[in-house]
């Protein structure tokens, strides 16, 4: 029976690893849809929605079914619950990157306003913190936790950056600027929000490995 709930676990744990695969796939094709002006892209990451959230669905289900037949305890049972929790955050950032996606349709009959620097810089943070985050869990390794938790306080200013230079440089001077500007911003909040999950994630797995809650709390790693 232990062998087999092993068996089980390392299961849980491919397909959380999947299930991030397609979240950052997702992710990474909004943005590129966004810098290209790409309409198939964008498609390919409305689409993949419904696919992610049937994963979702069978990683609940999969969880809720360790929980009850098996009975586990102590860190197999906090392996478990965080799985549910990082599962529903992904489920989130697919989310997202459909928003993403969907500011990108709607920029591509537009003129560019400006040349894309600082949301590439974020898009890749949130990328590294994903994956990082993800690694953690999957590894129990929870100084790369403390590292992506640490990682927030970045992604809300570039964040801030994008906000800025959009709303000071371009609404107020002119706001003919806005069928232009306003998806950007949007764009900059999605992927801060992207990065938040992560963190979520990443603070999970402090919790996991540690049993220390530093949700709200990064002050306490």
């Amino acid at each position: 029976m232990e062998r087999i709930f092993d068996e089980e676990l390392k299961q849980l744990r491919q397909d959380i690893l999947m299930m991030a695969s397609l979240v950052e796939e997702a992710i990474f094709k909004s943005v590129e849809a966004l810098k290209q002006g790409n309409e198939a892209l964008a498609g390919e990451v409305i689409a993949s929605d419904k696919k992610i959230d049937e994963l979702e669905n069978k990683i609940d289900e999969f969880c809720l079914d360790l929980i009850a037949l098996r009975q586990p305890v102590a860190q197999d049972l906090r392996f478990i619950t965080m799985a549910m929790q990082i599962n529903s955050d992904l489920e989130r950032i697919a989310d997202l990157a459909v928003d993403i996606a969907q500011r990108a349709l709607e920029l591509i009959t537009q003129q560019v306003l400006k040349p894309l620097i600082d949301i590439p810089k974020l898009a890749n943070l949130s990328q590294t913190m994903l994956k990082e985050a993800i690694d953690a869990f999957i590894n129990k390794d929870v100084e790369l936790a403390k590292k992506v938790v640490l990682s927030d306080k970045e992604a809300d200013g570039l964040r801030d950056l994008v906000q800025k230079e959009l709303i000071y440089d371009y609404l107020v001077k002119d706001g003919r600027t806005a069928p232009r500007a306003v998806p950007l911003i949007l764009v900059a909040r999605h992927l801060e929000r992207i990065c938040d999950h992560a963190t979520n994630i990443a603070e999970d797995v402090v919790y996991m490995i540690q049993a220390k809650v530093v949700r709200h709390h990064p002050e306490k790693l």
